[in-house]
């Protein structure tokens, strides 16, 4: 009996070992299969962004206030100047519309005096600053 015993005790140790030897849970392989023209996509948009530097573009600011007013002025702007891009900003607790994005100051400065004419209380703002 306990010859018996002793067996199967042998044999329930004999099948833990190998059982534990042969599980494979904590380990893992991902392969990871990429489309390639994702990576080329990738390296253009950070070329592209590594070669504007935004803090040195000029935008003109033709409204500051609510939200409302914001939204009017811009559709406004659009309506009249539809070559130059705008955009509405949110600084705590009001709202501000840049348009235009220039490079050079003297190109601001052109744009600016025929936004004067419709927005006169329009001013240049360097980006960043």
């Amino acid at each position: 009996m306990r010859k018996l015993a002793l067996k199967k005790i042998f044999y329930i140790l004999i099948s833990c070992f190998f059982i534990t030897t042969n599980s494979f849970s904590q380990e893992s392989k991902t392969i990871v299969i990429e489309d390639p023209s994702f990576s080329k996509l990738l390296k253009e948009k950070q070329q592209i962004n590594s070669s504007l530097n935004t803090d040195d573009f000029y935008k003109i600011q033709i409204y500051y206030g609510d939200k409302e007013n914001a939204k009017k002025n811009l559709m406004s702007f659009k309506r009249d100047f539809k070559e130059i891009d705008g955009t509405i900003l949110y600084t705590n607790p009001t709202y501000k519309v840049w348009v235009g994005s220039f490079k050079l100051r003297i190109q601001a400065e052109k744009v600016l005096l025929e936004v004067k004419k419709k927005y006169p209380t329009a001013f240049l703002i360097k980006k960043g600053k």
